[in-house]
Protein backbone atom coordinates (compact mmCIF):
# COMPACT_ATOMS: atom_id res chain seq x y z
CA UNK A 1 0.00 0.00 0.00
CA UNK A 2 1.40 3.63 -0.84
CA UNK A 3 0.14 6.54 0.77
CA UNK A 4 -1.28 9.75 -1.02
CA UNK A 5 1.06 13.20 1.05
CA UNK A 6 -0.35 15.56 -1.03
CA UNK A 7 -3.18 16.30 -3.23
CA UNK A 8 -3.66 19.02 -6.02
CA UNK A 9 -6.60 19.75 -8.70
CA UNK A 10 -4.27 21.95 -11.07
CA UNK A 11 -7.33 22.36 -13.48
CA UNK A 12 -11.23 21.00 -14.23
CA UNK A 13 -9.21 17.30 -15.69
CA UNK A 14 -6.10 17.01 -13.62
CA UNK A 15 -4.77 16.60 -10.92
CA UNK A 16 -1.78 16.02 -9.33
CA UNK A 17 -0.43 13.53 -6.25
CA UNK A 18 2.52 12.56 -4.73
CA UNK A 19 2.99 9.57 -3.36
CA UNK A 20 5.20 7.95 -0.77
CA UNK A 21 7.66 5.63 -2.85
CA UNK A 22 10.67 6.02 -1.72
CA UNK A 23 12.51 3.49 -2.97
CA UNK A 24 11.16 4.31 -6.76
CA UNK A 25 12.29 7.91 -5.48
CA UNK A 26 15.72 7.13 -5.48
CA UNK A 27 16.34 5.85 -8.92
CA UNK A 28 13.25 7.13 -11.22
CA UNK A 29 15.11 8.96 -13.91
CA UNK A 30 13.73 11.73 -16.59
CA UNK A 31 11.22 9.24 -18.93
CA UNK A 32 10.48 6.52 -17.07
CA UNK A 33 7.05 5.55 -15.52
CA UNK A 34 4.88 4.04 -12.91
CA UNK A 35 2.48 1.41 -12.47
CA UNK A 36 -0.36 2.04 -10.34
CA UNK A 37 -3.63 -0.19 -8.76
CA UNK A 38 -6.32 2.09 -7.23
CA UNK A 39 -7.50 -1.08 -5.07
CA UNK A 40 -7.09 -4.32 -5.63
CA UNK A 41 -9.41 -5.60 -8.07
CA UNK A 42 -8.48 -2.23 -10.13
CA UNK A 43 -6.46 -2.47 -13.55
CA UNK A 44 -3.12 -1.78 -13.77
CA UNK A 45 -2.11 1.77 -15.01
CA UNK A 46 1.03 3.42 -16.61
CA UNK A 47 1.92 7.47 -15.67
CA UNK A 48 5.02 9.00 -16.53
CA UNK A 49 7.16 10.14 -13.57
CA UNK A 50 6.76 13.79 -13.21
CA UNK A 51 9.35 14.40 -10.33
CA UNK A 52 10.60 13.10 -7.44
CA UNK A 53 11.87 13.93 -3.97
CA UNK A 54 14.11 11.55 -2.36
CA UNK A 55 14.54 13.18 1.17
CA UNK A 56 10.84 13.13 1.27
CA UNK A 57 10.82 9.76 -0.61
CA UNK A 58 7.86 10.87 -2.57
CA UNK A 59 7.38 10.20 -6.40
CA UNK A 60 4.84 12.85 -8.28
CA UNK A 61 2.66 12.13 -10.62
CA UNK A 62 0.22 14.13 -13.04
CA UNK A 63 -3.03 12.79 -14.86
CA UNK A 64 -6.10 13.37 -16.49
CA UNK A 65 -9.11 11.99 -15.39
CA UNK A 66 -10.56 10.51 -18.42
CA UNK A 67 -10.91 6.74 -17.48
CA UNK A 68 -11.98 4.69 -14.19
CA UNK A 69 -9.19 4.21 -12.77
CA UNK A 70 -7.56 7.77 -12.79
CA UNK A 71 -11.35 9.28 -11.96
CA UNK A 72 -10.51 6.54 -8.92
CA UNK A 73 -7.64 8.16 -8.09
CA UNK A 74 -8.54 11.11 -8.71
CA UNK A 75 -10.71 11.55 -5.88
CA UNK A 76 -8.31 10.36 -3.37
CA UNK A 77 -7.35 12.49 -0.12
CA UNK A 78 -4.25 13.08 1.25
CA UNK A 79 -3.66 9.91 3.61
CA UNK A 80 -5.24 8.00 1.87
CA UNK A 81 -3.82 5.14 -0.11
CA UNK A 82 -3.76 3.07 -3.05
CA UNK A 83 -3.11 -0.33 -3.46
CA UNK A 84 0.09 -0.57 -5.58
CA UNK A 85 2.49 1.41 -6.78
CA UNK A 86 5.35 0.12 -9.05
CA UNK A 87 8.48 1.40 -10.67
CA UNK A 88 10.29 2.77 -12.23
CA UNK A 89 9.79 1.32 -16.03
CA UNK A 90 10.80 1.87 -19.20
CA UNK A 91 14.37 2.87 -20.36
CA UNK A 92 15.39 6.86 -19.00
CA UNK A 93 15.68 9.63 -21.58
CA UNK A 94 19.54 9.56 -23.01
CA UNK A 95 19.89 13.78 -22.08
CA UNK A 96 23.21 13.67 -20.61
CA UNK A 97 25.40 14.40 -23.65
CA UNK A 98 23.25 17.61 -24.26
CA UNK A 99 25.45 19.69 -21.79
CA UNK A 100 25.72 23.43 -22.93
CA UNK A 101 23.94 21.95 -26.27
CA UNK A 102 20.50 24.40 -27.17
CA UNK A 103 17.03 22.10 -26.81
CA UNK A 104 13.58 22.89 -27.26
CA UNK A 105 11.29 21.06 -24.99
CA UNK A 106 7.91 20.87 -26.66
CA UNK A 107 5.10 20.10 -24.32
CA UNK A 108 0.94 19.85 -25.41
CA UNK A 109 -1.61 19.64 -22.78
CA UNK A 110 -1.07 16.86 -19.78
CA UNK A 111 2.16 16.62 -22.44
CA UNK A 112 3.91 19.36 -20.10
CA UNK A 113 3.67 17.43 -17.17
CA UNK A 114 5.97 14.58 -18.92
CA UNK A 115 7.99 17.61 -20.75
CA UNK A 116 8.82 18.84 -17.65
CA UNK A 117 10.90 16.63 -15.69
CA UNK A 118 13.00 16.53 -18.89
CA UNK A 119 13.33 20.51 -19.08
CA UNK A 120 14.36 20.38 -15.20
CA UNK A 121 17.10 17.71 -16.10
CA UNK A 122 18.42 19.49 -19.27
CA UNK A 123 18.44 22.84 -17.31
CA UNK A 124 20.44 21.15 -14.37
CA UNK A 125 23.18 19.75 -16.44
CA UNK A 126 23.65 23.29 -18.17
CA UNK A 127 21.78 22.94 -21.31
CA UNK A 128 19.89 25.84 -22.92
CA UNK A 129 16.48 25.26 -22.82
CA UNK A 130 13.52 26.62 -24.86
CA UNK A 131 10.08 25.24 -23.15
CA UNK A 132 7.31 25.37 -25.07
CA UNK A 133 3.78 24.42 -23.76
CA UNK A 134 0.40 23.94 -25.72
CA UNK A 135 -2.87 24.08 -24.35
CA UNK A 136 -6.62 24.36 -25.63
CA UNK A 137 -7.50 27.37 -23.41
CA UNK A 138 -6.05 29.24 -21.21
CA UNK A 139 -8.18 27.56 -18.24
CA UNK A 140 -6.18 24.40 -18.79
CA UNK A 141 -2.90 25.72 -18.69
CA UNK A 142 -0.64 23.93 -15.49
CA UNK A 143 2.84 24.44 -13.95
CA UNK A 144 3.45 27.91 -15.74
CA UNK A 145 5.74 28.73 -12.63
CA UNK A 146 7.77 25.31 -12.55
CA UNK A 147 8.20 25.28 -16.53
CA UNK A 148 9.50 29.33 -16.51
CA UNK A 149 12.14 27.97 -13.45
CA UNK A 150 13.49 25.68 -15.26
CA UNK A 151 13.95 26.83 -18.83
CA UNK A 152 15.58 29.89 -20.60
CA UNK A 153 12.74 31.01 -22.71
CA UNK A 154 9.08 29.77 -22.08
CA UNK A 155 6.19 30.18 -24.94
CA UNK A 156 2.92 29.00 -23.55
CA UNK A 157 0.20 29.50 -26.31
CA UNK A 158 -2.86 28.31 -26.71
CA UNK A 159 -5.27 27.45 -29.38
CA UNK A 160 -8.42 30.07 -28.92
CA UNK A 161 -5.79 32.87 -27.63
CA UNK A 162 -6.96 33.40 -24.28
CA UNK A 163 -3.66 34.13 -22.66
CA UNK A 164 -2.83 36.61 -25.52
CA UNK A 165 -0.79 34.26 -27.70
CA UNK A 166 -2.20 32.32 -30.26
CA UNK A 167 -1.56 29.11 -31.92
CA UNK A 168 -0.22 25.52 -31.94
CA UNK A 169 3.22 24.59 -30.45
CA UNK A 170 4.52 23.95 -33.96
CA UNK A 171 3.72 27.37 -35.12
CA UNK A 172 6.37 29.10 -32.30
CA UNK A 173 8.95 26.37 -33.26
CA UNK A 174 8.74 28.16 -37.03
CA UNK A 175 9.01 31.04 -35.69
CA UNK A 176 12.15 30.41 -33.53
CA UNK A 177 14.28 27.99 -36.29
CA UNK A 178 12.74 30.49 -39.11
CA UNK A 179 14.53 33.26 -36.79
CA UNK A 180 17.69 31.84 -36.77
CA UNK A 181 17.93 29.63 -33.75
CA UNK A 182 19.85 26.59 -33.87
CA UNK A 183 18.49 23.46 -32.13
CA UNK A 184 20.69 19.99 -30.94
CA UNK A 185 17.32 18.31 -29.78
CA UNK A 186 14.04 18.60 -30.10
CA UNK A 187 11.82 16.58 -27.65
CA UNK A 188 7.89 16.80 -28.10
CA UNK A 189 5.85 15.00 -25.63
CA UNK A 190 2.21 15.38 -25.95
CA UNK A 191 -0.80 14.48 -28.08
CA UNK A 192 0.04 11.88 -31.03
CA UNK A 193 -1.56 14.47 -33.18
CA UNK A 194 0.99 17.46 -32.08
CA UNK A 195 3.97 15.25 -31.88
CA UNK A 196 3.50 14.03 -35.52
CA UNK A 197 3.34 17.48 -36.82
CA UNK A 198 6.43 18.47 -34.57
CA UNK A 199 8.32 15.13 -36.54
CA UNK A 200 6.69 16.70 -39.66
CA UNK A 201 8.31 20.07 -38.87
CA UNK A 202 11.38 19.53 -38.01
CA UNK A 203 12.29 16.85 -40.77
CA UNK A 204 12.92 19.03 -43.57
CA UNK A 205 15.34 21.45 -41.09
CA UNK A 206 17.45 17.66 -40.20
CA UNK A 207 16.73 18.58 -36.49
CA UNK A 208 17.10 15.11 -34.29
CA UNK A 209 13.86 14.84 -32.73
CA UNK A 210 12.83 12.86 -29.77
CA UNK A 211 8.77 11.88 -28.78
CA UNK A 212 7.92 10.39 -26.03
CA UNK A 213 4.71 7.43 -26.74
CA UNK A 214 3.91 6.70 -23.39
CA UNK A 215 0.13 7.65 -24.39
CA UNK A 216 -0.38 4.37 -26.65
CA UNK A 217 0.59 2.22 -23.20
CA UNK A 218 -1.74 -0.05 -21.32
CA UNK A 219 -0.46 -2.63 -19.23
CA UNK A 220 3.19 -1.36 -19.16
CA UNK A 221 5.50 -4.61 -19.63
CA UNK A 222 4.72 -5.76 -23.10
CA UNK A 223 3.14 -8.39 -22.42
CA UNK A 224 -0.43 -6.91 -23.58
CA UNK A 225 1.25 -5.68 -27.07
CA UNK A 226 -1.46 -2.54 -26.55
CA UNK A 227 1.70 -0.67 -27.57
CA UNK A 228 3.39 -1.73 -30.03
CA UNK A 229 4.35 0.38 -32.84
CA UNK A 230 6.25 0.74 -35.88
CA UNK A 231 9.69 2.65 -35.54
CA UNK A 232 11.83 2.30 -38.79
CA UNK A 233 10.04 -0.15 -40.08
CA UNK A 234 10.29 -2.75 -37.12
CA UNK A 235 7.62 -3.26 -34.24
CA UNK A 236 8.59 -1.96 -30.99
CA UNK A 237 7.00 -1.71 -27.49
CA UNK A 238 6.73 1.30 -26.15
CA UNK A 239 6.71 0.49 -22.64
CA UNK A 240 9.82 -2.10 -22.84
CA UNK A 241 11.67 -0.18 -25.70
CA UNK A 242 10.83 2.86 -25.07
CA UNK A 243 9.25 5.26 -24.05
CA UNK A 244 11.72 7.33 -25.91
CA UNK A 245 11.41 7.35 -29.67
CA UNK A 246 12.89 9.07 -32.61
CA UNK A 247 10.29 10.29 -33.82
CA UNK A 248 11.20 10.57 -37.89
CA UNK A 249 10.92 6.84 -37.62
CA UNK A 250 7.69 6.58 -35.99
CA UNK A 251 4.72 5.34 -38.43
CA UNK A 252 2.09 8.29 -36.48
CA UNK A 253 -0.67 7.21 -38.83
CA UNK A 254 -0.56 4.09 -37.31
CA UNK A 255 -0.39 4.71 -33.98
CA UNK A 256 -3.21 7.20 -33.78
CA UNK A 257 -5.31 4.38 -35.47
CA UNK A 258 -5.09 2.60 -33.07
CA UNK A 259 -5.09 4.74 -29.84
CA UNK A 260 -9.07 5.50 -30.70
CA UNK A 261 -9.71 2.04 -29.64
CA UNK A 262 -10.89 2.56 -26.03
CA UNK A 263 -12.33 6.28 -27.08
CA UNK A 264 -16.06 4.27 -26.65
CA UNK A 265 -15.34 2.62 -23.18
CA UNK A 266 -13.35 5.73 -21.91
CA UNK A 267 -16.50 7.60 -22.31
CA UNK A 268 -18.81 4.75 -21.58
CA UNK A 269 -16.60 4.94 -17.65
CA UNK A 270 -16.80 8.47 -17.16
CA UNK A 271 -20.41 8.71 -17.66
CA UNK A 272 -20.72 6.21 -14.86
CA UNK A 273 -17.76 7.55 -12.65
CA UNK A 274 -19.87 11.21 -12.72
CA UNK A 275 -23.21 8.62 -11.79
CA UNK A 276 -21.32 7.29 -8.87
CA UNK A 277 -19.92 10.31 -7.64
CA UNK A 278 -23.36 12.16 -7.54
CA UNK A 279 -24.39 9.26 -5.40
CA UNK A 280 -22.37 10.15 -3.35
CA UNK A 281 -23.19 14.12 -2.99
CA UNK A 282 -24.29 15.52 0.29
CA UNK A 283 -27.93 17.50 -0.66
CA UNK A 284 -27.21 20.04 2.09
CA UNK A 285 -23.93 20.78 1.29
CA UNK A 286 -22.89 20.03 -2.44
CA UNK A 287 -19.74 18.06 -1.08
CA UNK A 288 -18.98 14.89 -2.38
CA UNK A 289 -18.50 12.33 0.61
CA UNK A 290 -15.26 9.76 -0.14
CA UNK A 291 -14.33 6.47 1.03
Amino acid sequence: MNKIVSREVLNSETVMLDIEAPAIARKALPGQFIIFRVDELGERVPLTVAGTDTEKGTVRIIFQMVGKSTMQLGRKQVGETIASFVGPLGKPSELDHLAGKNVAVIGGGLGTAIAYPQATYLHRIGAHVDFIAGFRTMDLIILEDEMRAVSDNLIIATDDGSNGRKGFVTDVLKELIDAGKHYDLVIAIGPLVMMRAVANLTKPYDIDTLVSMNTIMVDGTGMCGCCRLTVGGEIKFSCVDGPDFDAHQVDFDEAIRRSKAYLEQEAYDREREKEKEESHRCRLTGEVRHG
